[in-house]
């Protein structure tokens, strides 16, 4: 029996519809994807697309009919696009889908529909009551968050050695990395001893207690930022935690932008979803490249099959 995937249909003024239809053939082979939509939405969506839905394509109904307006911030489609997410978490919780694959939402059409979450990690720490941990990349290199969507003059204050501890201990139990896991230094040469900041002074002592409490070396650090997505050092690492956003993500994208996904880490389920937005300017244009998406399911996959009895 092929595992079942709740794919929740994200905003449908965006690329979601096309990367889905465009890649259900190939997760066809490993799953049975669930889309959380209806047929309506759906027709229209693939006329717009100049498309056929598969004969095979199963759909859970989310009730919803509005006119599809490729590249709008709507009010409607952020209140569906959080429907569909909703219910496609639920079918998940219960146990009756293996998986979740998020297409992507627009956070400013969630806040037009009075949706009070920055987006989908938001929700699920407010859900589950656990600090889902922010994981994107590939096979070739996954960077995990410590802080996400803060200001940059936040991070500091962030960085203490009890929640950095708390952070990797969680994150090396939720991945489960092969290879130790390099942790980034906040500051321009990691502090270059002091010279320029303090904070990898809190950053070293967390990662020792990590260790200490793992009884193994998993990590290891702080690492000079500027150097660790370079290609002699990133070749010997499979993971990389960073401490806020652009610190991990900007480099992660100029290597790998097409290939990433995003992983939500430290959950009771397992989720996944691409790692690019809407792209409102291509919407309906037959541009999308649903790679990404197909590797979200991948790993979606390969996880339920690790986690089977």
């Amino acid at each position: 029996m092929k595992p079942v995937v709740a794919i929740s249909i994200g905003d449908i003024n965006g690329i979601g519809v096309e990367v889905a239809l465009k890649a259900h053939e190939t997760i066809s082979r490993w799953c049975t994807p669930l889309y959380f939509t209806n047929y309506e939405l759906l027709q229209q969506a693939a006329k717009m697309l100049h498309m056929k839905l598969p004969e095979d394509i199963e759909v859970e109904f989310v009730e919803g009919r509005f006119s599809i307006k490729p590249g709008k911030v709507s009010k409607k489609s952020g209140k569906y696009s959080f429907r569909s997410f909703q219910k496609a978490l639920d079918f998940t919780t219960k146990g009756i889908c293996n998986a979740l694959v998020t297409l992507p939402i627009h956070k400013e059409a969630w806040m037009k529909a009075d949706i009070p979450y920055k987006g989908h990690t938001d929700y699920l720490r407010k859900y589950f009551k656990k600090e889902a941990i922010m994981m994107l990349g590939c096979e070739k290199l996954y960077v995990a968050l410590f802080t996400e969507h803060i200001p940059l003059k936040k991070v500091p204050k962030k960085i203490q050695k009890k929640r950095l501890t708390k952070f990797l201990i969680s994150f090396f139990q939720s991945e489960s990395p092969a290879l130790p896991v390099a942790v980034l230094g906040l500051n321009p040469h990691a502090g270059d001893g002091g010279a320029l900041g303090d904070e990898e002074k809190k950053i070293r002592k967390a990662i020792q207690k990590a260790n200490e409490k793992l009884g193994k070396e998993a990590f290891f650090g702080p690492v000079v930022p500027d150097i660790a997505f370079t290609p002699n050092v990133r070749k010997n690492l499979s993971h990389i935690v960073a401490l806020y956003h652009d610190q991990g993500l900007s480099p992660l994208k100029a290597l790998y932008f097409d290939e990433s996904i995003n992983v939500s880490l430290n959950l009771p389920i397992i989720r996944t979803s691409p790692d690019h937005g809407t792209a409102f300017d291509i919407a309906y244009k037959g541009l999308a490249d649903p790679t990404s998406y197909i590797n979200a399911v991948r790993y979606a996959v390969d996880k339920i099959s690790s986690n089977a009895p």
